[in-house]
């Protein structure tokens, strides 16, 4: 087969198998990453059909090291300072204090279980500190912890990285030029830190420039910034090697914290490019790997591993957390949590190759226990973490709370009702009359748009699995229901029903969500209804009272709108489904004030 077919058909193989990985993951409820590994391995040194070194060649690594600066940037754009000032004390102690104990405690397991070298100890031990933002990520997301173990995790994922990635840059400079002095170290330290915050705040400050003076159109502003992001990232490593991570952290957070510019369209630009790179570069680093590289693991290879999870982390876990706000159960929770991900993947690939250039010992047997670390990790991760959760308390199997778009007086009336009856409730308007009146009643709520700002980052979904459309804007309430099916699933997203039908949109547009409470309960009724008129009931029903006779004794006078089950489950009543209430449920209903009712 000619060369350039063959290339054709290997390319064409990679962004096949990395996006069927993707899918497989989301069809299966297992991390993506676990599934995209076992196809490069596959891919790569099992069968031999991918050979990324020869496709590529020397543009393998810095096509790799860009993709990971893109994907660290998109995850600088996640994180806010309200969030920084509720979790920030505990992530920077993980990141710092944390990191020190992880790294000493995984340079002695490989120096004494793997039986390195000291060298290749304690660069693989800088390497390894790095937990996984592209795991963590999805995974909190599907367990939806309550509290602060979610923000905790996602920050320590993030800012870790380039900590991980300037640790293995000093330890790769002290194994290969050993009579470096400790004033080298320092300077390398400081330029790569000062550096990187430097060049990153300046390429945000750039691209908010040229925004805000509408210096560049429309169509091309995603592109200009990934343009602005690149050229930071080389620039910083040119500068300074491996600088160039930490400057595009720190752009990708201040573009997220500035209130010059509108920045949710770059936002979503990134979200999307975020699963292509994560596809194909796990594909390629996976498939780079030799089979006498995983000829290389054995039973040392597992203790190491359970020594990283069952020793390292919970030990590094409660030296930053000493003096911490955090419940037991939390603390076991972020113990338990720390998979590996594409950074660690690719520190060890570049760093690799580049003792193997300079004939070190051992660089080989890094990559292969490296990637070990990261299937173990993301397999055992992803498959514990939700029991484990939900064991804790921490979240729950089947999660009910709702998430109101929309802050009205009758949304709050209900929001309020299902607050009181222990179910979570989170009200997201743009409206700051209506947050601060939600507020005002004790309802959490967030001031943010969905066309503005990813609702994803900002609202704490602990316990919530409902998404309700409750606002006036229907457009709004269907692209919102769009953001949330992704995660509650579409069987759990419900709109209220317009005044007026649009059946044309309905039949032929993406779903819009279940219509709430029945056709019947349209915005204006609803609106007309509950603040003065009518009230929410709640009956307990029994033998004696049934739901039979709960709808005799209330003709035309009381709408069902939740029914509660034996088992704490709350059901919805909608257009399409009408459950049939039984002995021993709870019906809430809206019913007239002056109508006698024998509810409790």
């Amino acid at each position: 087969m000619p060369a350039m077919e063959h290339q054709l058909i290997a390319l064409t193989a990679i962004l096949v198998l990395g996006i069927s990985a993707q899918w497989l993951g989301w069809r299966l409820r297992l991390p993506s990453i676990l599934i995209l590994l076992v196809f490069g391995i596959a891919a790569g040194p099992v069968t031999g059909f991918l050979d990324p070194h020869a496709l590529m060649g020397p543009l393998l690594y810095p096509t790799v090291s860009l993709a990971v600066a893109l994907i660290l940037f998109e995850g600088g754009l996640s994180l806010t300072v309200k969030e920084f000032r509720a979790v920030g004390g505990v992530a920077l102690r993980l990141v710092t204090l944390g990191a020190a104990v992880s790294w000493l405690l995984t340079t002695l397991a490989g120096r004494w279980i793997l039986d390195l070298d000291w060298g290749s100890a304690v660069l693989l031990g800088a390497i390894l500190v790095v937990t996984g933002p592209t795991v963590i990520g999805p995974l909190l997301q599907q367990i939806r912890p309550a509290g602060a173990v979610g923000p905790i995790l996602k920050w320590e994922g993030i800012v870790i990285d380039p900590i991980g990635a300037m640790l293995a840059v000093v330890v790769f400079q002290i194994i290969t030029t050993p009579d470096t002095s400790l004033g080298n170290l320092v300077a390398i330290v400081s330029m790569t830190l000062g550096l990187g915050t430097l060049l990153g705040l300046t390429g945000a400050a750039v691209l908010v420039w040229l925004l805000k003076r509408d210096r560049v159109p429309d169509y091309l502003q995603s592109p200009v910034a990934l343009m602005l992001v690149v050229t930071t990232f080389t620039l910083a490593n040119l500068m300074q090697h491996e600088s160039g991570l930490m400057a595009v952290t720190v752009m990708g957070f201040a573009l997220a914290n500035q209130k010059f510019v509108a920045v949710h369209h770059i936002i979503e630009f990134k979200e999307n490019l975020r699963v292509m790179l994560i596809a194909v570069i796990f594909i390629l680093l996976a498939a780079s790997l030799r089979p006498a590289d995983l000829g290389q693991l054995g039973l040392a290879s597992l203790e190491f591993l359970a020594f990283l999870m069952v020793i390292a982390r919970p030990a590094a876990v409660f030296a930053a957390t000493v003096g911490a706000r955090l419940e037991p159960r939390e603390r076991l929770f972020l113990a338990a949590l720390a998979p590996r991900g594409i950074v660690a993947a690719a520190v060890s690939s570049i760093f690799a190759l580049r003792l193997a250039e300079t004939g070190y010992p051992n660089a080989e047997g890094l990559l292969a226990i490296t990637f070990f670390v990261i299937i173990g990790t993301v397999a055992i991760n992803g498959l514990t973490a939700l029991p484990l959760a939900r064991q804790l308390g921490l979240a729950k199997a089947h999660p009910d709370g709702i998430l109101f778009l929309g802050g009205e007086t009758w949304v709050r009336k209900i929001a309020r009702f299902l607050r009181d009856e222990g179910f979570p409730v989170m009200i997201v308007d743009d409206n700051r009359h209506h947050i601060l009146a939600a507020r005002m009643e004790g309802i959490p709520a967030v001031y943010t748009s969905v066309f503005s700002e990813p609702v994803l980052e900002q609202v704490a979904l602990g316990g919530i699995g409902k998404f309700f459309g409750t606002s006036a804007n229907e457009d709004a309430n269907a692209l919102a229901g769009l953001h949330f099916a992704r995660l509650f699933g579409r069987d759990q997203i419900y709109r209220v029903a317009p005044d007026e039908a649009r059946t044309h949109e309905d039949e032929h547009g993406p779903p819009r969500g279940r219509v709430l409470f029945g056709e019947q309960a349209s915005l204006s009724q609803l609106r007309r209804r509950l603040p003065d008129r009518w009230q929410i009931k709640k009956t307990l029903l029994t033998e004696e009272f049934s739901h039979e006779a709960f709808v005799a004794r209330h003709v035309g006078e009381a709408m069902p709108l939740f029914l509660v089950t034996e088992e704490g489950r709350l059901r919805v009543f909608t257009a399409d489904d009408k459950p049939t209430p039984k002995p021993g449920q709870t019906l809430i209903s809206l019913v007239r004030k002056d109508a006698q009712t024998a509810s409790k």
